[in-house]
């Protein structure tokens, strides 16, 4: 296993994490992620602590809570061992104020996800999404109580637009507060968007990037080609709902790709997908899911290897798109305004 820092902290985290948004399926949208029970996930759980893979991803909106449960149920005994990063933001039930980024609310989300959890601290609270409604101030205030307190250890952003995370950043500076050292955000071979603000504030900032859903939605796990229809799998159970809409041209064209490499390498397209990913800058984790073990076996499959800097070129290549305003603007002026080599 490689390990990295974590933003601009002290934590050292392994590259991979595993993120359990399938343990529970307790309601319709997180059953097409997976329906994995207790003894299911203490399975894949010690598959993770034997391989290194000490960093689990969870948030208390998945399947109402039921992740959460049985992720602090799989590690009993176990705790000691094991980073874990957990959520809040978004309406967890009918309740007025049990939403957003209040101080009402945080203070209550936390509790409950440590109950659930069955743990005294949070490694790492994500807020789940940017609460434009609570003052900054407020939120970070409150999770620096709660930092304070012992209850969290670090916190970070997730899902935020460039210009709210640097005024998180700010406000912290500002008043002495708890800073989000992470952004967990969207990134893969087929939605490179996180490249054109985000990548370049994180590394002006210091704040290390946690890749949520590194296979595009499943659309790059290799069972997706051209003239071949997805018979199995999450989005064959409509688990891509609410996933970024890719043309299929340009998404046979990465996969095409990605066919070209993993044949030279030996490896899969989803494993060279994975790679591929962890040669970016200010990526410090990938969370990779799986719904059985064998697929959490074939994520693990992703490291230990390196691609060549040609074979990097042809992907890069291969998912390229031309950045919105003002990026592509800006690219015209390098000399004082240089960008990620990565565009």
């Amino acid at each position: 296993m490689d390990y990295r820092q974590f933003g601009r902290s002290g934590l050292t985290v392994p590259v991979l994490s595993f993120g359990t948004g399938t343990f529970g399926g307790t309601n319709e949208f997180f059953q097409r992620w997976g329906q994995t029970d207790v003894a299911e996930a203490t399975r894949m759980v010690d598959l993770c602590l034997d391989s290194g893979v000490n960093f689990f991803d969870t948030a208390d909106i998945y399947s109402g809570g039921a992740s959460e449960e049985i992720l602090g149920q799989a590690l009993k005994g176990k705790r000691d061992r094991a980073l874990i990063s957990t959520k809040a933001t978004f309406r967890f039930n009918d309740d007025m104020n049990q939403v957003g980024s209040s101080r009402y609310h945080l203070v209550r989300a936390c509790e409950a996800s440590l109950k659930r959890l069955g743990t005294d601290h949070i490694d790492v609270y994500f807020m789940h999404g940017f609460d434009a409604l609570t003052p900054v101030d407020e939120t970070l205030r409150a999770l620096d109580d709660l930092t304070r307190a012992g209850k969290i250890g670090y916190i970070g952003a997730s899902n935020f637009s460039g210009w709210q995370l640097m005024k998180a950043l700010a406000t912290s500076e500002r008043h002495g507060l708890a800073r989000y050292v992470a952004y967990q955000g969207y990134y893969s071979l087929i939605g490179r968007h996180y490249e054109w603000e985000l990548m370049p504030l994180g590394l002006d900032q210091g704040v290390g990037l946690m890749v949520w859903s590194p296979l595009g939605w499943g659309r790059l796990t290799g069972k997706i080609r051209r003239g071949q229809a997805n018979q199995s799998g999450r989005i064959a159970a409509g688990g891509a709902e609410g996933g970024p809409p890719v043309s299929d041209e340009y998404l046979f064209g990465v996969v095409d790709a990605l066919d070209a490499v993993a044949a030279e390498t030996g490896k899969t397209v989803a494993q060279v997908a994975l790679n591929w990913l962890l040669t970016r800058p200010t990526v410090c984790n990938i969370v990779v899911g799986a719904r059985t073990e064998e697929q959490l076996k074939q994520n693990l499959g992703a490291l230990g290897w390196t691609l060549t800097a040609e074979q990097v070129a042809r992907l890069d290549a291969a998912s390229h798109e031309t950045p919105i305003y003002p990026y592509w603007h800006q690219k015209g002026f390098d000399e004082r305004n240089p960008k990620p080599t990565v565009w």
